[in-house]
């Protein structure tokens, strides 16, 4: 499936509202069909992130579909679970203006719902079918690359699917086709699914979603949000044998969704559940919102659908919060949420900002050169290894290129893949010392050419990191290119001594040839007053890489 680009290469991620108090928190609840979830985000100038989170499956739904209304039994326990949230809130500070409880699908379409939101210990807004996709459509534009191509986001209740051109919502549709719904009403029972019941399941979403002829007209990329989409991801991740860094990116082939809708539908749902990424929780509602996304690949002519963490709780978040553009967009979501991972840990703006223009000045350098394909892809990469190279810092100074690697694994990065996550890690990893190569954590999220791919960026990222070892940036610029005899030569622009430097640097010499095949001499030259304002100048072109659509 082809991975859209951003078109334009913007400076950093838009700063949040400052509060008045530092740090910001708000609290986003999701009151689904099939659980309620709590998230607390928080924001400060330049960052945000997840902090807090509360979990309950309380299935409000069930037996709406029969009835059209919400049992008092299930309604008890949605109340039981709201109070908990509204004395969480209280106890640790979230005002009330900064909580935001959402009700969708299941709430929204009882007849009886005003039973409910009457006794709700927090004051419940119930969404529209086209703000619940709208928040949908936020969460995954802002934290994926998709520019063309549609949204899924399947819930207990309703799938909502949003035609997506030019990173606009262009068209959206709702139908009651819920992962709890379609259990009810096609797989009820303890045991395994005959072929007969999904086949009738596929055959009923198939025929709901005939009025979105222009899903099959929205292009070859569908990203999906929701649990089930999530589940899945991770249950198709590890079937393959690939180690567990998230979901975040991956994408689901219509053969592997496939595969595991047979092996879900040969187990009682009780059993569903020991299918390592499948949560015991969702296992009675797995096998039909597996198929469910199964027939809204077919009716799109998809090839599979990427999956993202990100869900309704963010996109509500990013519509609260992120103070700019209509709709609320993060001009480009490679270097949002870089500058994002950065900013939490507090890295030192001045030295990582020129560590990254230095290691993309040799890259550029050495690709004019012929000494590397010069792929943008590649770049990018090795731009986003420099920006993070020292958050590890935060924990210790010692071994902080692995708590670096640690962090970036485990922290995520929207709009990456788990494949250049894996290179970016690694490359942040050797950037002081070691022979560049893939753990075994990592190497199976790989592909040929990688491992060339690392050792030329932990090369250029070491010696860029070498020759800002003093952080000053007293070596104003660093040229490449390659002499007569095949030598590379790299040449310092400096205002004063950079001994210290080129000593560094020159440690690295073996690490180069080893990655471009040359020799490398490292001489040094006076910087004029031009040459080093032109350094500080282009600071705005290297902080993010230039992007080719």
């Amino acid at each position: 499936m082809r991975r859209d680009r951003p078109h334009s290469s913007v400076p950093g991620t838009p700063a949040l509202p400052e509060s008045t108090h530092g740090v910001e928190r708000t609290a986003v609840i999701d009151l689904g069909s099939n659980s309620f979830r709590l998230v607390v985000f928080s924001a400060n100038e330049g960052w945000w992130k997840r902090t807090d989170e509360i979990y309950e499956a309380v299935r409000i739904g069930a037996g709406l579909a029969e009835t059209g209304e919400l049992s008092e039994e299930r309604m008890q326990r949605a109340l039981a679970v709201v109070e908990v949230f509204a004395h969480f809130c209280a106890a640790t500070g979230i005002d009330t203006e900064h909580v935001a409880a959402l009700a969708t699908s299941a709430i929204r379409d009882a007849r009886n719902r005003n039973a409910f939101l009457d006794r709700a210990a927090l004051p419940v807004r119930v969404l529209s079918v086209k703000e619940e996709a709208h928040f949908g459509y936020l969460a995954a534009v802002n934290t994926t690359t998709l520019t063309d191509g549609a949204v899924l986001d399947l819930g207990g209740g309703s799938l909502q699917l949003t035609r997506v051109k030019g990173r606009r919502a262009r068209q959206m549709g709702s139908w009651r086709l819920g992962a709890v719904r379609m259990t009810e009403q096609f797989l009820p029972g303890d045991g395994p699914a005959s072929k007969k019941q999904l086949k009738a399941l596929r055959a009923h979403v198939l025929e709901e979603l005939e009025s979105a002829p222009w899903l099959e007209r929205a292009g070859d990329r569908l990203v999906g949000i929701g649990g089930t989409v999530r589940n899945l991801a991770a249950a198709a991740a590890a079937a393959a044998d690939l180690p567990s860094i998230g979901i975040q990116g991956h994408v689901i082939s219509r053969d592997d969704l496939a595969g595991l809708i047979s092996e879900l539908a040969s187990m009682p749902p009780a059993e569903r559940g020991k299918i390592p990424g499948i949560k015991p929780g969702r296992a009675d509602l797995i096998l039909a919102g597996a198929a469910v996304v199964q027939a809204a690949l077919e009716a799109g002519g998809f090839e599979g659908i990427e999956a993202t963490e990100a869900g309704l709780r963010e996109g509500a978040f990013f519509e609260r919060h992120l103070a700019f553009g209509d709709p609320p967009l993060f001009p480009d979501v490679r270097v949002a949420s870089v500058n994002n991972l950065a900013a939490q840990y507090d890295a030192d703006k001045a030295h990582t900002l020129h560590v990254a223009y230095l290691a993309l000045a040799m890259f550029d350098d050495l690709a004019e050169a012929g000494l590397h394909p010069g792929d943008p892809e590649e770049r990018e990469m090795l731009w986003a290894a420099s920006m993070l190279h020292d958050i590890g810092m935060t924990v210790d100074y010692d071994d902080h290129h692995r708590h670096s690697r640690y962090l970036i694994l485990n922290g995520t990065l929207p709009g990456w893949s788990p494949r250049e996550l894996a290179i970016i890690a690694e490359t942040v990893r050797y950037h002081r010392k070691g022979t560049p190569t893939f753990g075994p954590d990592l190497a199976p999220w790989t592909t040929k050419g990688d491992r060339a791919i690392l050792e030329r960026g932990a090369t250029l990222l070491r010696l860029a990191e070498e020759l800002e070892r003093s952080r000053d940036q007293l070596v104003r610029a660093a040229h490449v290119d390659v002499d007569g005899g095949g030598q590379a030569c790299l040449t310092l622009e400096a205002a004063g001594d950079v001994s210290v430097a080129r000593w560094a640097a020159e440690r690295e010499c073996d690490l180069f040839e080893r990655a471009f095949g040359r020799p490398l001499a490292i001489g040094v030259e006076p910087a004029t007053n031009g040459a080093a304002s032109t350094g500080i100048r282009n600071y705005a072109r290297f902080r993010a890489p230039p992007i080719t659509g």
